[in-house]
């Protein structure tokens, strides 16, 4: 016949209190809370996001863009690439937000009005100076410039 086992006793309740010994709670008012709270938010989203980076001037979303270009050989003298491959390819592998932002960065950086020096060679409507937007980006193809490709 086989062995019976016994029962195991439920884990003991841990007595005493949850915190841990010498810790405090501080009363804080919540508005000053949050207030600071945002203020830090923002402060590092705009230091690690808004600001370009002082070393090559490029914000962390063009530099993004730049490299899947590169990985994907859109170097000067050679064919310009759909702009929907080129952003489908950066929202996959290196900026999983959302293709939202790639596009009009991406035009951004192929508006020679924009920059001093395009990083991104545009081919097809890529909006005007007067504030016309720019085609989808199913239309229009891109490949980088001669200093956009130095920059990688």
């Amino acid at each position: 016949m086989p062995e019976e086992i016994p029962p195991t006793p439920p884990p003991a309740q841990p007595t005493g209190s949850a915190y841990t010994q010498g810790e405090k709670i501080t009363k804080i008012n919540v508005a000053d809370e949050i207030k600071n709270s945002f203020l830090d938010y923002s402060m590092s989203v705009i230091i690690s996001r808004a600001l370009p980076d002082a070393r090559d001037g490029l914000k962390p979303s063009q530099r993004r863009i730049l490299y899947a270009m590169h990985e994907l050989s859109l170097f000067p003298g050679r064919k310009h690439y759909k702009c929907a491959k080129i952003c489908g390819d950066t929202s996959g592998n290196y900026h999983p937000h959302g293709e939202a932002v790639i596009y009009p960065t991406l035009v951004h950086m192929a508006q020679p009005w924009v920059m001093r020096e395009k990083l991104v060679d545009g081919k097809g409507n890529f909006g005007s100076v007067e504030a016309d937007p720019p085609a989808a980006m199913r239309y229009t193809e891109a490949r980088l410039t001669h200093l956009g490709a130095a920059l990688m």
